[in-house]
């Protein structure tokens, strides 16, 4: 069932009212989606604080004020062909509403911008927007932000946002590559038909079972400052649209595509058919990681630059004997320490930019 908004209109200025009751409905709603049932429910999630917001505004302007002119660059000299430097938008979470106390925006100008810019978007007359293109818009009060919050401390800002519905059956085109038609339009106005190429992910985490929000939501910020084209969660990993999970990922939620739930033994029978090899992060793997990057070990080194789904297990037992054998090979960091082991995190930073710098390497 398809959840309900939490506009209903095409916004005016005059919409703009103060909401100053804590104990409204719509406030028990936004509220509701710090519990997963509540996010299950509504399929939309919350994005607090600063960073973010910032994205969340960032991320509908790329869609609905100049979609082309930075989400794209020519294929070589062909204009006529380009190359998507951006995830498409549609893997990507879409801003559905935007709660904030005006005196915290004075504290963040650059945030207050990218409202404005907004705004003239949203208010322009002339612009026929889409149904899921309207942004529901509203002051608070301190009291309603922190009503509507889950952190201990309200930063004076609150994003709703739509959960892609990111199924392995509708993320091939993501995993394998996919050209689309657009419409490029230029800075004078004029138009030009082009196909837009998004390239075949070259790397990325799939977390197996992780529980702790904190390192989740550390590993989705870690994949997108790598360059990872996709972050997948099997069953049993914690939600990445929690509270907790959004904001230790500041702001990664909007650059990366996040897909839950997927089967990995589907998965890794589709990537490796696909020309993708699997790793796994394992602390008893026959081949280690500095072995992979060694300077001197071209053929280790070009392996590791191979398309690469790197495969992190539970924090506590880590991966299993099943999961492992679904892997290609088993890669262990070694440790020069005393400390038994490292934290899921720090592997997976460690993983992914060994990839990140031999595939740009090469």
């Amino acid at each position: 069932m398809t959840p309900t908004p939490l506009k209903k209109e095409q916004p005016t200025v005059a919409d703009e009212f103060l909401m100053d009751n804590p104990r409204s409905e719509r406030v028990k709603r936004v509220a509701a989606l710090a519990t997963r049932a509540g996010r299950k429910k509504q399929r939309l999630f919350q994005a607090e604080g600063p960073q973010p917001v910032r994205e969340a505004l960032a991320l509908w302007l790329r869609q609905w004020d100049e979609p082309e002119t930075f989400a794209t660059v020519p294929d070589s000299e062909d204009t006529s062909r380009l190359r998507a430097q951006l995830a498409p938008a549609e893997y990507l979470p879409e801003l559905d509403a935007l709660f904030f106390d005006p005196r915290a925006l004075e504290q963040h100008p650059d945030i207050s911008a990218l409202l404005d810019r907004v705004r003239g978007v949203l208010f322009n007359p002339e612009r026929e927007l889409p149904r899921d293109a309207r942004i529901f818009l509203r002051e608070a009060t301190p009291e309603v932000l922190a009503a509507m919050g889950d952190a201990e401390t309200s930063q004076g800002m609150l994003a709703v946002c739509r959960i892609p519905e990111l199924e392995l059956a509708g993320l091939d085109s993501l995993l394998v590559g996919m050209s689309e038609s657009a419409v490029q339009v230029r800075s004078e106005g004029s138009t030009q038909g082009s196909t837009v190429e998004t390239s075949a992910v070259q790397l990325a985490p799939v977390l197996a079972g992780l529980q702790d929000p904190g390192n989740v939501g550390t590993v989705i910020r870690t994949a997108d400052a790598a360059g990872a084209g996709v972050v997948i969660l099997t069953p049993g990993s914690t939600d990445p649209w929690a509270p907790k999970v959004v904001r230790a990922a500041a702001g990664s939620h909007f650059h990366v595509p996040i897909a839950a739930g997927i089967d990995l033994q589907q998965l890794s029978d589709f990537v490796r058919a696909n020309g993708a090899q699997v790793l796994a992060a394992d602390g008893y793997g026959e081949v280690s990681l500095a072995q992979l990057q060694s300077e001197h070990a071209e053929q280790d080194s070009a392996y590791l630059a191979r398309p690469t789904y790197w495969l992190l297990g539970n924090e506590a037992h880590g991966l299993t004997e099943e999961e492992k054998a679904l892997a290609d090979q088993r890669v262990s960091i070694p440790l020069y320490g005393q400390a038994e082991s490292l934290n899921v995190a720090v592997a997976a930073a460690l993983c992914l930019y060994a990839s990140a710098v031999a595939q740009h390497r090469h």
